[in-house]
């Protein structure tokens, strides 16, 4: 059962959450061709309506969002770090500090801080992704106070001998392995991003190649925190049932007196122009084939004065949504219903936020009797159909009036309201750039959707991932050792 996207899904992967984790449908590569800039580089973004930001003392956002239905909030560490700032040789490093900063400090014992959040009566976790890594609680909102002073303290104090390092890589490796290793869709992707960028650090798996794992040293981990974990790098997020001078006091108290530092200089790794399709294959054990079609598009850099890139990405997304947005879109009409149906599944993603390259993807699993061939072949034809015949103002106004839905629905959860403000302020767009957004897809015309899908999808800038299924007794049985309780980070 297919549900309406939310406008942040379908722009990106900008969820709070196991951001390491594989997707079942696409992964969630983003915008531009280029690193950003430096934060001091970044526009000042425009508070959203109910939403405050401040600038720390030493350079540190702080951005609060009241909301008084309910005596919670949730307290989020937003850095404009991620897997794309690690440099070959020392992939998943990003990741694995996430999990050292359970580890303890100068004054908190490795193990501590998840058990004092538990007795403040709250949740916590934490999430690395390619552009970004982020750390949260929920608690009772009079509980604020505490949590700002424990994160605080492991933002600036993060501390722990070497015997903790030595245990926590292994529990990242088993996550490597169960979550990717052990996964034939998700060593596709792996592959498939591998193979469709060379510049761009998009390239690397966020949780690292094993190799690299197996490499690390606990001084790798600790210079990245030195490079990286600087106020003028980072943004706290407060959304719940709290005072906004109360709050700024506090992360004036707590995080304004953290010495600020200089970032390093982000290097432009921008990705050359592909000049011909690619094709892999991946073998593994699996039950059913599996394709994968990865299309370079532009990504959106702006939702106030859209450049021509910025509104074909806007198209972009909502080609996606006309082909797989809702229960009986094109893709699941054409491909996946009636008698003739090659596929038991198809899917389109386009995701266009980023700190790094973007990308259109279409998915699909093969119907019993039906090759990976023929999903392919069928995919790229609806696309075909819409570049020839066009979108209907039906069509349109259907997913419109969904996105319109999902944002209001959003509202519902503290979460996801902390959420979408830390996810914009990485990518340097305003705060109520979700309302900037919606409206510019508001404005998105027929004419419009036909041209992008005309424009963007031919061979040259196509890569094509293809899953061939082998027999699962061949999957390498797991030993004890492998099979070791990973970490509840995750």
């Amino acid at each position: 059962m297919k549900r309406a996207f939310p406008l942040l899904g379908l722009l990106a992967c900008l969820v709070a959450g196991a951001a390491t984790a594989q997707p079942a449908r696409a992964p969630q590569p983003s915008a531009k061709g280029a690193s950003a800039a430096p934060a001091a580089a970044l526009p000042a973004p425009v508070a959203a309506t109910g939403v405050q930001q401040f600038t720390l003392s030493n350079g540190m956002q702080l951005i609060v969002q009241p909301d008084r239905r309910a005596p919670t909030a949730v307290h989020m560490v937003w850095l404009r770090v991620g897997a794309m700032d690690e440099v070959d040789g020392t992939s998943g490093v990003a990741h694995v500090l996430e999990h050292m900063m359970f580890k303890g400090s100068q004054v908190v014992p490795p193990g501590e801080f998840s058990r004092r959040v538990a007795a403040l009566g709250g949740t916590e976790n934490a999430f690395t992704s390619r552009d970004y890594t982020g750390y949260y609680q929920q608690i009772p909102a009079h509980r604020l106070e505490d949590v700002m002073r424990l994160e605080a303290d492991r933002f600036a104090h993060n501390q722990w001998p070497d015997a903790e390092f030595r245990k926590e890589i292994e529990v990242v490796k088993e996550e490597r392995r169960l979550r990717t290793e052990d996964q034939p869709r998700a060593l596709l992707w792996e592959q498939l991003s591998a193979a469709a960028f060379t510049a761009s650090p998009y390239r690397r798996p966020i949780v690292g190649w094993m190799s690299d794992l197996d490499a690390m040293t606990p001084e790798d981990v600790r210079q990245f925190h030195r490079q990286w974990y600087v106020p003028g790098n980072a943004a706290v997020v407060v959304a719940g049932d709290v005072d906004v001078q109360q709050v700024r006091a506090l992360a004036e108290k707590y995080y304004g007196s953290i010495p600020a530092r200089a970032l390093p200089e982000r290097k432009p790794r921008t990705e050359p122009p592909q000049r011909g399709l690619r094709r892999i294959a991946v073998k593994a054990p699996a039950e059913q084939a599996y394709v994968a079609l990865s299309f370079r598009v532009p990504g959106l850099s702006s939702a106030d004065a859209p450049t021509a890139d910025d509104r074909d990405a806007l198209a972009l997304v909502v080609l996606s949504a006309v082909l797989s947005g809702y229960d009986g879109a094109r893709l699941e009409r054409a491909l996946s219903q009636g008698p003739q149906r090659v596929a038991d599944s198809a899917d389109s993603s386009a995701s266009v936020v980023g700190r790094g390259p973007a990308q259109f993807v279409l998915t699909g699993v093969p119907a019993k009797g039906k090759t990976a061939q023929q999903v392919e072949d069928a995919l790229r034809a609806e696309v075909g159909r819409i570049a020839r015949d066009g979108v209907t103002p039906a069509e349109l106004e259907r997913v419109k009036t969904q996105w319109v839905a999902s944002k209001v629905y959003g509202r519902d959860s503290l979460h996801s309201q902390a959420s979408e403000l830390g996810s914009y302020w990485v990518q340097g767009f305003a705060l109520d750039a979700e309302d900037r957004i919606l409206a510019q897809l508001r404005t998105v015309t027929p004419p419009q959707v036909q041209a992008v899908a005309q424009r963007y999808f031919g061979d040259d800038q196509l890569t094509v991932a293809t899953l061939l299924p082998q027999p699962l007794a061949a999957a390498a049985p797991r030993t004890p050792a492998a099979s070791a309780a990973t970490s509840p980070r995750h």
